[in-house]
């Protein structure tokens, strides 16, 4: 179960660097990714260019990972807090996330994503 950890965190630095390249070498051909209100981006790089109109820029700190054996899965939670720029270039930071991924055969089946930040949107008056 340790490598599902390493396997979730270098992923997610990928993504963060935007390397998307190793990102996906990170993925299962099959791969499905269940963002905050429903969203199903249909690859990395529709949800590199979805991204674009919510922040300047997004970044994780993870403060943990939890892992859950599933079958022939395991399953790692990994939570913590965004930090970024909005695009009016207004700075955040302390926004609560979690990812739960089902990674299989060393590949990440699937991601799904919580977070906080629509609420943090509404608190400034429904501005990214």
């Amino acid at each position: 179960m340790e490598s599902a950890e390493k396997i979730a965190r270098d992923y997610l630095a990928a993504v963060e660097a935007r390397d998307l390249p190793r990102a996906k070498a990170f993925l299962a051909e099959d791969m499905v990714m269940l963002f905050p209100g429903g969203k199903r981006p249909p690859s990395l790089e529709q949800l590199v260019t979805n991204s674009k109109g919510r922040y300047q820029r997004i970044g994780k700190t993870i403060e943990g990972v939890d892992l859950c054996p599933a079958g022939d899965a395991t399953i790692a939670y990994c939570y913590g807090t965004l930090h970024g720029v909005w695009p009016d270039g207004e700075a955040f930071d302390g926004i609560r996330f979690i990812d739960r991924f089902e990674i299989r055969d060393g590949k990440i089946q699937s991601q799904w994503v919580w977070n906080d930040s629509g609420e943090h949107r509404l608190a400034r008056g429904g501005r990214n």
